[in-house]
C-alpha cells in the first residue's frame, strides 16, 4: 500500500472532495498513516464530524474489499489512472493552485508532456467562429504545439477536429466522468480522440453529471497549456472564466477579434482592450513560443499552412472574386457585394486569417 493507492481510494469515496484531501495531505505526508485513524483524529486533522465518521473503518474497508475490483474494471475499459504522485504526471498542471488529485486518461497520454494551447469559446459560433477555431487549431498543432479544449459544442468541437485532422495533436478536458460523452452528439469524435489523441477527466467513473462541474474542467484547461485563446465569446462567458484563470496562473492570453457589433465578440474584444494579444493567424502565437524549435520561416509557413487549399464559403469566394482584378476599399466592397458591415468585417477577418487577402493602408484590400 502506498500514498497512490490511497489518494485513489479517497478520490473515489463519496463526500470526499479536492479541500479535503488537501488538508489531509497538508497534515500528513505519508497517507497510509490515515488507514488506522480513529473518528476523533480524523477531526483533530480539521475533518468535520459527518465526514470524520464516514471515513473511520470505510477507508480500510473500501481497500481490502473494493480497490482490487475497481481497479480490474478501469484496466478492463482501458482507462489510465495518472496521481499527483505519480512520475507521468504534467509539470505546468502541477503548479497550478489547485491541480486534480487524480487524472482519469483514454488515448495518449505522453500528449499531456507537449507544449499546449487552449482553444475556447461559444457552444454557438458563428460561421466566422468556426472556421476560425479549426483553422487556427489544424496550423497550430501542424506546428508542434498541442490543442486543449473541452469537447464541448461549437468552438471546442472545432478545435478538435482541426487538431485531429492533422497531426492528432489534441487533449479534450471533460467535465464529466471519462466513461460518459458529453454532449451525446460528439460521441464519434470522443472515439477517434481515444484513438488518436488523448480524453482526460477528473471525475471517476459512475460520477453523475452535475452542471457545477464543467466549470471546474476549466482550470485544468487553462493549467495544462501554456495559454489560452478565446475565439468568440459573449460578455459573460464560461470561455473568459478560462482566460482569468489562465491569467490568474501567468499564462498568456490571446483573442480573436470579431465585428464590433456582434455579441459573440464582446467577450474578445473586451479581452483585447484589456491587453490579451490580438491573433489573426497562427504565427501571432507561435512567435510567442520559440521554445517550440524551428526557424522563423518555417512557424510561418506552419500558420499559412491552411492557405489555398482552403474551402471558401460563398461569401468568402465572392469577395475574392470581387479582388481579382484590383483592390478595393472597404466602402467598395461594401457597395459591391450588398454585405452589411459587420457581415463584411467578418467574412474579410477570415479570409485575413487564412491569409487569401491582405489589408493596406486606409482599409483597402487585395489578394495575397
Amino acid at each position: 500500500m502506498d500514498n497512490r493507492t490511497i489518494l485513489i481510494a479517497l478520490h473515489h469515496m463519496e463526500g470526499i472532495g479536492w479541500k479535503t484531501i488537501d488538508r489531509l495531505a497538508r497534515h500528513m505526508p505519508d497517507l497510509c498513516e490515515m488507514v488506522s485513524l480513529s473518528s476523533a483524529e480524523w477531526k483533530a486533522l480539521g475533518i468535520p464530524q459527518t465526514k470524520a465518521e464516514a471515513l473511520t473503518g470505510k477507508l480500510q474497508a473500501w481497500l481490502h474489499e473494493q480497490a482490487a475490483v475497481l481497479l480490474a474494471s478501469y484496466e478492463q475499459k482501458r482507462i489510465g489512472i495518472l496521481t499527483i504522485y505519480d512520475e507521468g504526471y504534467p509539470a505546468l498542471l502541477k503548479q497550478t493552485a489547485q491541480p486534480p488529485w487524480v487524472l482519469y486518461t483514454r488515448g495518449r497520454s505522453e500528449l499531456l508532456h507537449s507544449p499546449c494551447l487552449a482553444v475556447v469559446g461559444t457552444r454557438t459560433p458563428t460561421v466566422y467562429g468556426r472556421q476560425s477555431a479549426e483553422q487556427l487549431s489544424a496550423s497550430l498543432s501542424s506546428a508542434g504545439m498541442c490543442i486543449v479544449s473541452g469537447l464541448a459544442r461549437g468552438v471546442h468541437s472545432a478545435a478538435h477536429e482541426g487538431a485531429v485532422k492533422h497531426s492528432g495533436s489534441t487533449i479534450a478536458v471533460l467535465g464529466c466522468s471519462i466513461d460518459q460523452v458529453y454532449p451525446p452528439e460528439n460521441k464519434f469524435l470522443y472515439r477517434r480522440l481515444t484513438e488518436e489523441a488523448l480524453v482526460i477527466s477528473e471525475y471517476p467513473i459512475g460520477t453523475k453529471p452535475h452542471p457545477g462541474l464543467f466549470p471546474q474542467r476549466n482550470r485544468i484547461i487553462a493549467g495544462l497549456s501554456l495559454g489560452v485563446l478565446v475565439v468568440e465569446a459573449a460578455l459573460k462567458s464560461g470561455s473568459l472564466i478560462t482566460a482569468d484563470q489562465a491569467l490568474e496562473e501567468s499564462r498568456d492570453v490571446y483573442a480573436l477579434p470579431g465585428p464590433i457589433n456582434s455579441p459573440k465578440s464582446q467577450g474578445t474584444l473586451s479581452l483585447i482592450k484589456q491587453g490579451a494579444k490580438l491573433v489573426t493567424c497562427a504565427g501571432d502565437i507561435l512567435e510567442e513560443y520559440p521554445q517550440l524549435g524551428g526557424s522563423p520561416e518555417k512557424r510561418s509557413q506552419a500558420s499559412g499552412i491552411i492557405n489555398e487549399g482552403t474551402p471558401l464559403s460563398s461569401e468568402e469566394q465572392l469577395i475574392v472574386d470581387l479582388l481579382r482584378d484590383k483592390p478595393l476599399s472597404i466602402d467598395e466592397l461594401l457597395a459591391l457585394s450588398q454585405f452589411t458591415f459587420g457581415h463584411l468585417h467578418a467574412v474579410l477577418l477570415n479570409l485575413l486569417m487564412i491569409k487569401r487577402v491582405e489589408q493596406l493602408p486606409g482599409s483597402v484590400y487585395v489578394l495575397c
